[in-house]
């Protein structure tokens, strides 16, 4: 048998923060061989990041990292020197593709030249090489008119469409091992199906590993050969996907696949974990998920849990399978709460369209795009309307022009039977509020995040400081923020945390209407549970109406009442979400359905490894 492409012993990974010594990765062990793609899951904070970043050396220099090995294709890489690891490692045998696209392109720089600029700066390619690649990676991730796009800055594409670049310019030097940071969560289901499909088509093709960092467990059920389960900086589970997704053995894993919302079946109240990730300042004399779990002894708390299991498949726990299996569930399957729908309606778009114009370079002829097209939508009161769709096909637009953000071309926009654009700002935001799907450019990052959250109370003059700030703290309480990090900027927290931020936000002026932009996308299984739950439960307390804009098909079903469907601007097919589900009548929609991923722990892997 073959060595290893990766062998990780023993990496610890400490980091000093303004409180202490942060105990972030403690004790983590991985192998992968050539073609086989190995799934990293667990909540934000649970260490998967970091991980990756160390073997990437992209740690802080803050950061104190240890291990007894850590090689790449049997060269030792803590003995290869900075220069040479950047040089020869970086790109060429491993890369990355990140998890927010927007911070990691340069902003200044065309999509044409940061694909092509490493592979000719390290003369792989010539730049007609280089470029010609480029196209045909853009074309495979599905980026249309690929020509046009490399011509374009970040700030032109939709965020699926950045996050679409950030995969083509991770592939462009055939790396050996690419690490995948949340690589779908910004697609739609299409587009999702189509990216897996090229990486592991790209696994086969060049006998590439892959680490899949993830919070989508339907993503990972279909994609992966085996699975590893973080909490608290550990790898508390492991093994071949099938038996962990299958037959979880450890409390945390299980109760992840709790928070899973299914496209069959009636909707049930969704396992949302209690508590949150702990920040671990001191390493735990226990069971590091004891404080959260349903099935803790006494003894949890203070002995170390021993591994136990073979090589296919094993975990930390000091309770036995048999325990396990004698104890009740940790989350009862609860029926949603009813909610009572009006006929009244309070958003509607009537006859409206969005066109807007380009031209190819300076002289160019000049084109008109119509993002919006002649759509009619209304959204009665206690009601959540889902808008779903491919990338491109205008939902976003359509939802900018329904907060009032820009303005139709033609067509009216009537909020509570008022147009839009005669609305005083103050009473339209006292309306609605948005929640936008990339939550780092829409935070101020010079601001604390109990300012962020209480500050559209500050513009309204409502309380005072301090009733501000405990208002700010009720709402990370609710969206699962800890108190810990009220007075931390949005760049010290997670990709997940920050959607969180946005969310408290959008809720603490009480609004009638919430427009959500892919609003879940960002958030580990268990979070968006929550945040699910708390939305269905706002809705029945106090009537709050919705507009869901999405990919997930199993979050609609989660909590849809209505969905309209999209396609190149125009709404195709609108219905009950339960019939429209069950019995779409157009194609394209059914072509959506079948593209969502579906949680199937029991599925083969699509690859077989080579050992």
């Amino acid at each position: 048998m073959t060595s290893p492409l990766l062998e990780i012993n023993n990496l610890s990974i400490r980091l000093k923060v303004p409180s202490g010594v942060l105990h972030a990765v403690r004790n983590t062990t991985l192998t992968l061989n050539r073609g086989e793609a190995l799934g990293i899951v667990g909540e934000s904070g649970s260490g998967k990041s970091l991980t990756a970043m160390a073997l990437m050396r992209l740690l802080p220099k803050v950061a104190n990292v240890e291990f007894d090995t850590l090689k790449f294709d049997g060269t030792d890489l803590g003995d290869v020197p900075e220069a040479t690891f950047t040089r020869d490692y970086l790109g060429p045998r491993l890369s990355m593709i990140f998890q927010e696209p927007m911070t990691s392109l340069n902003p200044v720089y065309t999509i044409g030249r940061q694909l092509i600029e490493a592979s000719v700066r390290i003369g792989r390619m010539t730049k007609a090489q280089a470029n010609t690649r480029a196209l045909e990676l853009l074309d495979r991730v599905g980026i249309p008119s690929p020509k046009a796009r490399m011509a374009q800055y970040p700030h032109q594409l939709s965020g699926g469409q950045r996050q679409r670049v950030m995969i083509a310019m991770a592939l462009m030097l055939e790396p050996e091992l690419l690490i995948a940071d949340e690589p779908t969560t910004a697609l739609d289901a299409t587009i999702q199906t189509q990216i897996m499909t090229l990486l592991n088509d790209l696994r086969r093709e060049m006998n590439m590993g892959m680490i899949l960092i993830t919070h989508d467990l339907a993503v990972v059920s279909e994609n992966v050969d085996r699975v590893a389960v973080m909490y608290g900086g550990e790898i508390v589970e492991s093994g071949r996907s099938g038996d962990v997704l299958a037959a979880p053995a450890h409390p945390y894993t299980r109760a992840l696949l709790t928070a899973i919302p299914h496209m069959g079946g009636e909707p049930k109240r969704l396992g949302a974990i209690p508590g949150t990730v702990p920040a671990l300042l001191q390493p735990p004399k226990g069971c590091v998920f004891a404080p959260r779990c349903a099935h803790a002894e006494p003894r949890c708390a203070t002995e170390r849990p021993p591994s136990q299991g073979d090589k296919h498949h094993h975990r930390l726990c000091i309770l036995t399978e048999k325990t396990l299996a004698e104890l009740p569930p940790a989350v009862p399957s609860d029926p949603l709460p009813k909610r009572e729908m009006a006929h009244e309606v309070v958003l509607e778009a009537r006859h409206v369209s969005r066109v807007f114009h380009s031209r190819s370079g300076l002289f160019g002829p000049r084109h008109e795009i119509r993002a919006v097209d002649d759509v009619s939508l209304s959204l009665k009161r206690g009601e959540t309307l889902a808008l779903v769709g491919e990338s491109g096909s205008g939902k976003t637009t359509l939802s900018r022009l329904l907060l009032g953000l820009d303005t139709p071309t033609s067509g009216e926009i009537l909020l509570d039977g008022q147009p839009v654009e005669a609305m005083d700002g103050l009473r339209r935001a006292d309306l609605v509020q948005p929640i936008f799907q990339d939550p780092y450019s829409s935070l101020n990052p010079r601001r604390t995040l109990a300012d962020i959250i209480a500050r559209p109370l500050a513009l309204r003059g409502v309380g005072t400081v301090r009733e501000r700030q405990l208002k700010a703290r009720e709402l990370m309480e609710r969206v699962r923020l800890p108190d810990r990090l009220m007075h931390s900027y949005p760049s010290q927290l997670s990709g997940g945390q920050r959607q969180r931020v946005a969310i408290a936000r959008a809720l603490v002026t009480s609004p009638e209407i919430l427009v959500c932009d892919e609003p879940t996308s960002a958030l580990d299984v268990s979070v968006q549970a929550q945040i699910l739950n708390l939305l269905v439960d706002l809705q029945a307390e106090l009537g709050l109406t919705c507009l869901l804009i999405t990919h997930d098909m199993a979050v609609v079903h989660q909590i849809a009442s209505r969905v309209a469907v999209m396609l190149d601007g125009k709404i195709v097919e609108e219905g009950p979400a339960a019939e429209l589900l069950a019995n779409p009548k157009i194609a394209y929609t059914r072509t959506l359905l079948d593209a969502a991923p579906q949680f199937r722990p029991t599925e083969t892997p699509k690859m077989e490894a080579t050992s």
